[in-house]
């Protein structure tokens, strides 16, 4: 086994280079089967195939990367009757099993939910399922706050 161990970061999407990104979109379209080769993806984003192969097993949306792990989230929710239930709802609705859920007491309207969930079925990327929770009406803000395998 070699002393030098693979080193990974987090990197928000912005910060990586246009070849990074196109790379990135290239691989979605050929995981999505809208086409079938590497020379129509590369050729539908404007990258060219070597920097395709340069980036294509460096770079990974963080979806790709915490399959089969725990992912908690921080939700603050509206004290609304009916609002967990939907919330829990939402989260089952992705193929989602929930592990731990904890609630603070609502004070002043609302409530902290911390809900970890088990994403090794989930049926939806991460940042969709997010998006989902962040669009419910009595969501007033959600985030990614850990991730851990089993």
């Amino acid at each position: 086994m070699s002393d030098q161990l693979d080193r990974f970061y987090l990197v928000r999407q912005d910060m990586l280079t246009d070849a990074m990104q196109k790379t990135l979109e290239a691989k979605a379209l050929l995981e999505s089967e809208k086409v079938q080769q590497v020379a129509q993806a590369v050729k539908m984003v404007d990258l060219s195939r070597s920097a395709f192969y340069k980036y294509k097993d460096a770079v990974f949306p963080f979806h790709t990367v915490i399959k089969e792990q725990i992912i908690t989230l921080s939700i603050q929710l509206q004290d609304k009757s009916g609002s967990l239930s939907l919330l829990l709802k939402e989260i089952a609705a992705a193929n989602s099993n929930i592990l731990t859920i904890n609630q603070t007491i609502p004070l002043q309207g609302r409530a902290n939910i911390t809900v970890t969930i088990d994403t090794s079925a989930l049926t939806i990327e991460i940042h969709e399922l997010v998006r989902k929770i962040q669009a419910m009406e009595a969501v007033e803000h959600v985030e990614i706050v850990g991730s851990g395998s089993f």
